[in-house]
């Protein structure tokens, strides 16, 4: 199960981050987010970071920003939550990143909506669905419906994950389902990770890795 930690800007923080080796690192380019990089984030030392995927969060941008944020901050990847379309992501693979496009899952999702992403992206990522917001809810939506999900693509899992329930997740036992994206339950405060609750997490996964 990979790794995921989304929401990080502060350096220091992110160097701790980056001691529990996750597989991503998240950086968010949406202004109206809590956690937005803003000045935080320097891009001369995120472009230094290596060993690990960089992936800017982006909504509703148009390509010239998302290459500039590309180049400037060295990102190996990009996170698409609005309405992006297949093309845009077939841009941003031309562009040489990664491409994970996330769709918001409510009780009535139609899972048939992702078929004109496939040849686009490399995952899929579900977050759960509350009106006016953009991730970081902190909810999680009904994992069943998951059960409905039958594209080759991988996913990974966001929304409301937290030491609680994450032994729940790893007992979904959906062969796509391949990493979990972790945001606001793993904080001290938008933007500021706690390293204790996410060591706790990298054990929990670690250990299922050797069972």
């Amino acid at each position: 199960m990979k790794l995921k930690v989304c929401g990080l800007r502060a350096t220091d923080n992110i160097d701790e981050v980056l001691t529990l080796s996750p597989d991503f690192v998240g950086f968010i380019f949406h202004v109206r987010s809590a956690r937005y990089v803003g000045s935080y984030l320097d891009p001369a030392y995120a472009k230094m970071l290596d060993g690990v995927e960089k992936v800017g969060g982006f909504v509703n941008e148009d390509e010239d920003f998302m290459d500039d944020a590309i180049e400037r901050f060295g990102l190996t990847a990009v996170q698409l939550h609005g309405q992006e379309s297949p093309e845009l992501c077939e841009a941003m693979k031309r562009a040489g990143v990664k491409v994970m496009k996330v769709f918001s899952i409510g009780a009535n999702f139609d899972f048939s909506q992702l078929s004109p992403y496939e040849a686009y992206v490399d995952y899929f990522l579900f977050d759960t669905k509350v009106k006016g917001k953009l991730g970081g809810t902190g909810k999680t939506f009904d994992w069943g419906l998951l059960d409905q999900y039958n594209s080759r693509i991988p996913f990974f899992l966001s929304g409301g994950l937290s030491l609680e329930n994450i032994e729940e997740v790893l007992q979904l036992g959906i062969p796509q389902l391949v990493g979990i994206d972790v945001n606001s339950k793993f904080e001290d405060k938008p933007g500021l990770k706690n390293i204790e609750k996410l060591q706790q997490l990298k054990e929990i996964l670690d250990s299922q890795h050797y069972a």
